[in-house]
């Protein structure tokens, strides 16, 4: 009886998944004909071919989260994983919303890139977990032959191995996460104050002083991971990180340059006022063209997941399994978010306390110094003055 439920588990797996795709591939192209036959509107055909991918992502993503529950035998991991498998589905429903409401888009859009930045950050975090579960990562790092950065940050001094180096990549993938939120706040306020203008090249809008801001912050902190990945590339091929690495870069850099390029189309006119949509802008437009393809991303995307960040190595049959609940609560767990900020936060305070101190006791040593100088002329002077006075003197003695 259990040979034969297990040859059932080992071909229903494929046979669900192809009849999945044989359905969308048959489905899909007759919705669409159907919908152009009733001659629907533009953005109401895409945003329902959207609907159909998002629909198709969702099931997939939240599987994998599902596995994970189940399978809840290394907390500190998982929750960090769970994390980062949730971006899957919120891009894709945040998208989907956009494009129905592209008035909405800007605070949809700057909710889903808000939590890209804290998706970036527990990779981060998830990496050092492993690490630190599984040696004595600082005290190790430390004894390994320095790394140097690399271009286009090979002028800047090696940061040193060990807590140096950790603390610094650390930081660098929160600061992200912070000016996120920051110039989110930012864009929601110039938005109301009809500065905002998303897709606005000209440098007269806020938009392209926040869309520098935040690649600068954002390559930055992928710069931070790449350094850390080179520095402890050893201790993390058994969890093979280079797929979860490029899973999570592919997301962010694909997202940001195709909003970009779109902006660009509409700047040069490709995309222009005869193209859009009825009662939509051409900024709607090119919202609603970027909300689309990420839609159709996360479909490819849930199932890279799916298989990059797997629960299977975390399956063991000799740990007693977690009650759902608590596992659905652990999942939600931040504390160890509230906990990381206030450190980083005491970390940069103490650095720049300590650059102060160093200036002020330079201060100190110049003033210092130049009290020394004016004690030592005084006597001079006043030797000078009297071998002065006395020499006028003289000629009057008799």
């Amino acid at each position: 009886m259990c040979v034969g439920t297990g040859n059932v588990r080992s071909w229903l797996r494929p046979v669900v998944i192809s009849l999945y795709f044989v359905v969308l591939c048959v489905a899909l192209p007759l919705t669409v004909w159907e919908l152009h036959r009733f001659r629907a509107e533009t953005h109401v055909q895409a945003w329902f071919i959207a609907g159909c991918f998002v629909f198709l992502t969702i099931p997939i993503s939240l599987w994998g989260i599902v596995q994970h529950m189940v399978n809840y035998t290394k907390p500190e991991l998982q929750r960090r994983i769970v994390r980062i498998i949730w971006m899957v589905p919120i891009y894709a429903t945040d998208s989907w919303l956009a494009l129905r409401f592209p008035k909405a888009a800007i605070y949809l859009d700057s909710l889903r890139e808000c939590y890209e930045a804290y998706v970036i950050y527990n990779f981060m975090t998830f990496l050092l977990a492993y690490l630190n579960t599984e040696y004595d990562f600082e005290e190790r790092l430390s004894r390994k032959p320095q790394v140097d950065h690399f271009f286009p940050c090979c002028i800047l001094p090696p940061w040193k191995m060990g807590r140096t180096l950790i603390n610094r990549c650390k930081q660098g993938a929160l600061s992200y996460t912070v000016i996120r939120i920051l110039t989110t706040a930012i864009a929601f306020c110039t938005e109301l104050a009809d500065k905002y203008h998303e897709g606005d090249l000209s440098f007269k809008s806020a938009w392209s002083y926040i869309v520098v801001i935040n690649n600068c912050s954002q390559v930055w902190a992928m710069y931070c991971l790449v350094l850390f990945y080179k520095a402890a590339h050893d201790e993390l091929k058994p969890i093979k990180p280079f797929g979860k690495f490029l899973c999570i870069k592919l997301v962010v850099f694909a997202s940001f340059w195709q909003g970009v390029l779109i902006a660009v189309l509409v700047k040069v006119g490709v995309i222009s006022e005869k193209h859009t949509w009825v009662f939509y802008t051409v900024e709607d437009v090119a919202s609603g063209i970027q909300d689309f393809i990420i839609c159709v991303e996360m479909f490819i995307f849930a199932i890279a997941h799916y298989y990059t960040f797997s629960h299977k190595p975390y399956v063991d049959p000799n740990s007693p399994p977690l009650p759902c609940c608590s596992s659905f609560v652990s999942m939600w767990d931040v504390t160890d978010v509230r906990d990381d900020l206030v450190l980083q936060v005491q970390s940069v305070e103490s650095t720049v306390r300590g650059a102060v101190d160093v200036v002020r006791n330079k201060r100190g040593q110049n003033a210092t110094k130049g009290k020394g100088n004016s004690t030592e002329a005084t006597p001079l002077l006043t030797r000078q003055t009297s071998a002065d006075s006395s020499s006028d003197e003289a000629p009057v003695i008799p």
